[in-house]
């Protein structure tokens, strides 16, 4: 929701900038109020654009800031035949998760089904590597099943008085 905010108030600047250069260049009346009009009316419709892009998931390959992410979490997935695959992702260092989407690939989709499947009989999560980079190397999966995780260390109880070592500190 931040991004929204910068990239509106940039598309708004752009247009405050067109709109003086408009007004004080040396034209008839007609054509600086026209531009001061269409001015006016593109900060509503570019807010409008912003605010419905923010729930429609990204293609995968307009992701250029983020695009060398190694590894994201895949908390959800959905599988569209012929047309593309809609992934959740958790990326490390984003608070938020974000909505992809990878264009439709019949081995990739197959690879996202059995990683799922052995990940829900692990009970685990569902992992992903590289998810921005269109690789041709088909040797190593795009989706895995996360490792389980490690167990917690188990805590020793103290040894009563009697059993300890006595201390050389004398």
């Amino acid at each position: 929701m931040n991004d929204l905010v910068y990239l509106f108030g940039g598309a708004v600047l752009i247009a405050s900038i067109l709109t003086s250069i408009s007004i004080w260049a040396p034209r008839k009346v007609v054509v600086r109020m026209t531009a001061f009009v269409v001015s006016v009316l593109f900060v509503p419709l570019s807010y409008a654009g912003f605010a419905a892009l923010l729930s429609k998931p990204k293609p995968v390959s307009l992701e250029w800031v983020r695009a060398s992410t190694e590894e994201a979490n895949v908390l959800g997935s959905t599988i569209q035949e012929g047309e593309a695959i809609y992934v959740w992702l958790q990326m490390p260092n984003i608070s938020e998760p974000r909505a992809y989407m990878l264009p439709w690939s019949l081995d990739l989709a197959k690879q996202l089904q059995e990683a799922r499947r052995k990940a829900e009989e692990q009970g685990t999560g569902l992992g992903m590597r590289l998810p921005f980079e269109h690789s041709w190397d088909k040797q190593e999966p795009k989706f895995y099943p996360l490792p389980q995780p490690a167990l917690p260390p188990k805590e020793t109880p103290e040894a009563p008085m009697h059993l300890q070592h006595p201390s050389t500190d004398a």
